[in-house]
């Protein structure tokens, strides 16, 4: 940062700005600014300061070193505390968007134009945060890249890594070229249907290949870098944060906001949601595309609505919990009927009737998903704004990695919610034709098709509560599903769950005690196949390679005494 050029302030009072900027920089920031400058007085130097500043604004025009960049910031912090700090970056920053997420700035915008300048200062300057980070940093990796760290990994490690590298790096590039295909959908129908089944084949064998090698590798090789862990920002697109106020009403609306977004509820015409889990199956896909943002917005009008109960209960603790458990019968029945529609009617075996109470009355709404997290942490942030347990730091809910955090788990609790009632309402829809066309995608008007799609659910549901539950349980898993950009996409949370393990039924536990042999048994396993393979390598080289030798030798000594007789 140069020393600033002189400059008179603009007119009028209020809150300072202090902005450090490049020349150039400077002069296009002043211009900017100075339109609005009646709300506030700007300042490009401390000596035009009349006492602390209220903002401090600072413009990057290069990219710095990632030491330099947290050392200066440090700097201002402690000199200009308790201002908030607007950090501008320019558009390729040297830093990851990981780390720039952990940076102590209350403002960080990635390039941004006049309007978000303006807007940011405007929300800073009002008790905000704003948080904006494009696509195009150099922590983002494209496929090609990615297969070719991959292979470096496993060039050092044992042979189930190996194994399990080389192998998901073919079904990569195979799903990769299916995909390609795929988009846009090919005509014909056949070609369509054999590739989706070709991504669902290779989707099986990339997970057998997980099941198979993964936990093994732990014991064969040197353990696998962590894809899983904090919610990661969408690798395309940008991260656009903005919080009108750091409380926890303030980090609700934020989270309702970008949830509602990328759902597509807010837009009309929009993105069908569709699934990025490969070979997982939603009946939530199953509902029309108006039917499901109908069921995601009322979800989160609902919990908006529990939210502010709750805040006025003033409960804490296990009484929260409680009272949270207790009410969400209450809140899929509301938001069902919302879906559905209060004052629609379809007729059924020649009468007219009501589908919101038809579909109440009908669907088992107390069941409850175990794979949902527990809800304390969550609640205890949006109503009292109490810090999250982050990647063993404790942040307060307005901080940018702990505002994700809040959204992947707010967003897995809407997902899940929805699947329970999707689930219920293709129940419904399999004796009640008329239903079908009113909630129901096209492909699904078929009875063989409905209940195909019912058989396969159910078919995925026990599959995954008697094997992959208890694998997920012992390895400390919990699989978690996000909205982004009108997709589904699941993210793996690595959290102790030792108390649910201890609950697992005795053929849940055969599974983990399966996996807990095969752990043990692989260091044995190791050793005795590398002896087998000396051993083997000794008998090749010393005694079949000595006898080969020994043989051919006299062959050619007796073609020699042949040919040298008369």
């Amino acid at each position: 940062m140069e020393a600033p050029e002189p400059a008179s302030p603009g007119p009028g009072g209020g809150p300072q700005l202090l902005l450090f900027a490049e020349p150039l920089q400077r002069e296009g920031l002043l211009r900017l600014l100075g339109a609005e400058a009646s709300s506030f007085r700007l300042a490009i130097s401390p000596s035009e300061l009349a006492g602390a500043p209220q903002l401090v604004l600072w413009s990057l025009a290069a990219p710095l070193e990632p030491a330099t960049l947290l050392r200066e910031l440090e700097q201002l912090e402690q000199r200009w505390h308790p201002a908030p700090l607007l950090l501008l970056l320019p558009a390729m920053p040297a830093c990851s968007r990981d780390w720039l997420l952990q940076l102590p700035v209350a403002g960080l915008l990635q390039q941004p134009d006049p309007d978000q300048v303006g807007a940011a200062v405007a929300t800073l300057l009002a008790g905000g945060r704003v948080l904006d980070l494009r696509g195009g940093g150099n922590s983002e990796a494209t496929p090609g890249t990615s297969a070719k760290a991959m292979g470096a990994i496993g060039a050092g490690q044992g042979l189930g890594q190996s194994l399990l590298q080389s192998g998901l790096q073919q079904i990569e590039a195979e799903l990769r070229l299916c995909r390609r295909w795929l988009s846009p959908p090919p005509e014909n129908l056949l070609l369509a249907a054999l590739l989706e089944g070709r991504l669902r084949e290779l989707a099986a064998a990339r997970a057998f290949l997980l099941w198979l090698w993964g936990p093994l590798s732990l014991a064969w090789g040197a353990p696998e870098p962590g894809e899983v862990g904090l919610p990661q920002p969408p690798a395309s697109g940008s991260t656009a944060i903005t919080l009108r106020q750091r409380t926890a009403e303030g980090v609700w609306q934020a989270i309702q906001g970008r949830l509602a977004s990328a759902s597509g509820c807010d837009q009309e015409g929009g993105s069908a949601l569709t699934s990025q889990a490969d070979g997982a199956l939603f009946a939530l896909q199953g509902l029309s595309p108006e039917r499901r943002r109908d069921l995601l917005m009322a979800l989160l009008g609902q919990l908006d609505h529990l939210l502010q109960r709750l805040r006025q209960e003033r409960l804490r603790g296990d009484e929260l919990q409680g009272r949270w458990l207790q009410l969400q019968p209450e809140l899929r029945r509301h938001a069902l009927r919302q879906m559905a529609g209060p004052y629609v009617q379809l007729p059924q075996q020649g009468a007219l009737l009501p589908v919101a109470d038809t579909l109440s009355g009908q669907s088992d709404l107390l069941l409850n998903d175990p794979e949902l997290p527990p809800c304390l942490p969550m609640l205890a942030a949006l109503l009292n704004a109490q810090p999250l347990l982050v990647e063993g730091r404790l942040l307060a809910p307005d901080e940018p990695q702990a505002l994700l955090h809040l959204e992947a788990l707010v967003s897995n609790w809407l997902v899940r919610t929805a699947e329970l009632i999707s689930a219920q309402v293709l129940a419904c829809c399999g004796d009640w034709p008329e239903l079908r066309r009113y909630l129901l995608v096209q492909e699904l008007l078929a009875t063989r098709s409905l209940e195909r799609l019912r058989n396969q659910l159910n078919a995925r549901q026990r599959w995954s509560e008697w094997f992959e539950r208890p694998i997920q349980l012992y390895e400390s898993r919990r699989l978690i599903y996000r909205l982004e950009g009108g997709s589904i996409k699941p993210l793996l949370l690595t959290e102790p769950r030792d108390q649910e393990l201890r609950q697992l039924g005795w053929l849940q536990q055969a599974v983990t005690l399966a996996l807990e042999s095969r752990d043990a048994l692989a260091p044995q396993l190791q050793a005795l196949l590398r002896r087998l393979g000396d051993l083997l390598v000794v008998v090749l080289t010393q005694v079949v390679g000595r006898a080969i030798g020994l043989v051919g030798r006299g062959i050619l000594q007796g073609m020699g005494r042949g040919i040298s007789k008369p």
